[in-house]
């Protein structure tokens, strides 16, 4: 293009002509800055489909730092608008998957939504959440150590009963070496939790019992979010038909949460 035809062009477009002649050399010779733009838009490409295309810009830019790349937060968004990424998100649930039982009486709250711990085996958070499947409902049920934030624990079942809960119990106590009378297991109201059957097993291990107050997620947020996770990074982007009627996940007491790609770049099962 020549001299007079840019110049027309800019005033058409009502762009500085100085803008545009930077804009070109800049085509030409670009600027670290601009080739460093790049180099990060690839990093985050290539981490977000590492993730199944479930990552969004807060964890892109944990997995950066990991990595050794820093840089703020809002440039990785930016960068991630630029080339149309977005992460998974939850949807809303319809319903609540707890049973109470009316005649059991709940174990007092003695983590109070605070769950920190000073050590591993100090306090496990315990639920069970249903996967729908292409030949009925799939029930999950997990133990998470709030120390580690690492799964301890688990087990799936056709049935979300006493036994489902006890197993993924069970599985946890014999995963660790436990000191006697220092371990906290806080769950929900579930039906399953407070059985006569779960519950003496808990007195057996020497294993302290709580529970939330009824109706707030809140009060048992870490063992929650654990499912909100594997449903935003999997069940919900994956039809699970036969003979896939149990996902072939990787949980395992050596894995990390043994879910997803990206939940195991979390390390949440050990």
């Amino acid at each position: 293009m020549t001299g007079s035809g840019s110049s027309r062009s800019s005033g058409v477009l009502e762009i500085p002509t100085s803008t545009y002649y930077g804009w070109v050399a800049r085509r030409r010779r670009p600027s670290p800055r601009d080739i460093e733009e790049v180099w990060l838009g690839e990093q985050i490409q290539r981490i977000h489909s590492d993730s199944g295309g479930t990552y969004g810009s807060p964890k892109v830019h944990a997995q950066l730092g990991r990595e050794g790349i820093h840089v703020s937060r809002k440039r990785v968004e930016r960068l991630m608008r630029c080339q149309g990424l977005q992460g998974a998100f939850m949807r809303k649930r319809k319903h609540s998957s707890t049973r109470r039982d009316p005649k059991a009486t709940p174990a007092p709250d003695l983590v109070n939504r605070d769950f920190t711990a000073a050590a591993p085996n100090r306090l496990w958070v315990a639920d069970l959440s249903r996967i729908p499947t292409g030949e009925g409902p799939l029930w999950l049920a997990s133990v998470r150590d709030a120390f580690s934030r690492r799964v301890v624990g688990w087990k799936a079942s056709d049935r979300a009963d006493t036994q489902l809960v006890l197993d993924a119990l069970d599985y946890a106590l014999g995963s660790r070496q436990l000191e006697p009378d220092r371990l906290v297991f806080h769950s929900d109201h579930g039906a399953q939790y407070t059985a006569v059957r779960f519950t003496q097993r808990l007195v057996d291990a020497g294993v302290a019992a709580s529970m939330g107050t009824v109706g707030d997620s809140l009060d048992n947020a870490l063992a929650e979010n654990l499912f909100s996770t594997l449903k935003v990074e999997r069940v919900y982007r994956t039809s699970y038909r036969p003979p896939e009627r149990r996902p072939n996940w990787t949980w395992s007491a050596s894995s990390t949460a043994g879910t997803t790609h990206a939940a195991s770049n979390a390390g949440l099962v050990g």
